[in-house]
């Protein structure tokens, strides 16, 4: 009889299977990866790794999960600092993203996209669709806060503006990761933004 293993440990271990996903990912890109591979990477066995993933695709909407989750943690605003130093943090935060965009998932998401299995059945994949609302509305739930609080008179509605900015930083980051972060200036481009922010969100402390 099999020893009884804690859900604290099964969740640890999947932690770890995905981080060492999720640099396998980044190394070869989603197209190149393979489950062995990212057995090798966590030195784990076949049935280890398959007794918490089906296949390739679905430790890659796992590993999605992990990065987008922490990134929106870092957007969860804190009480040490007013919303709009809390959005100009995070901005901050985007540069050093972005500018390290060939150590990112860049490359797997766009090779991901573009297979032919996701192409014919994005029914099949949820979270895509998931993943972008729920950045979405984690900007925006901090814009609407801003307005409870009264810290910002915003001149458009708070979906308009978490749209923009997530339209926005997507792009950068595409463009950067093709082009190289001194052609895009990316630093350049996150000062625009900032000040386009400004604009629209209207901050009262800034007045």
């Amino acid at each position: 009889m099999s020893p009884k293993v804690s859900e604290e440990y099964k969740r640890e271990k999947k932690n770890e299977l995905l981080q060492a996903a999720r640099r396998v990912f980044i190394r070869n890109g989603y197209t190149h990866t393979t489950m062995q591979d990212i057995m090798d990477e966590a030195g784990v066995s076949r049935g280890a790794l398959y007794s918490y993933f089906d296949n390739i695709e679905h430790v890659f909407m796992e590993v999605l999960q992990f990065d987008d989750q922490q990134d929106i943690l870092l957007f969860e605003p804190d009480d040490q600092s007013s919303l709009w130093t809390h959005v100009t943090n995070w901005i901050k935060q985007q540069q050093k993203n972005i500018e390290a965009i060939n150590q990112s998932l860049l490359l797997s998401k766009a090779e991901f996209f573009l297979s032919s299995n996701y192409i014919r059945n994005k029914e099949n994949f949820p979270y895509i669709t998931e993943r972008y609302q729920r950045i979405v509305d984690a900007i925006k739930s901090v814009i609407q806060k801003g307005i409870e609080q009264g810290e910002f008179q915003p001149r458009l509605s708070p979906e308009s503006i978490a749209l923009y900015l997530v339209s926005f930083l997507d792009g950068l980051m595409l463009n950067t990761f093709q082009l190289g972060s001194e052609r895009t200036n990316v630093n350049e481009q996150l000062t625009v933004l900032l000040f386009s922010l400004k604009e629209m969100l209207c901050p009262i402390e800034e007045q």
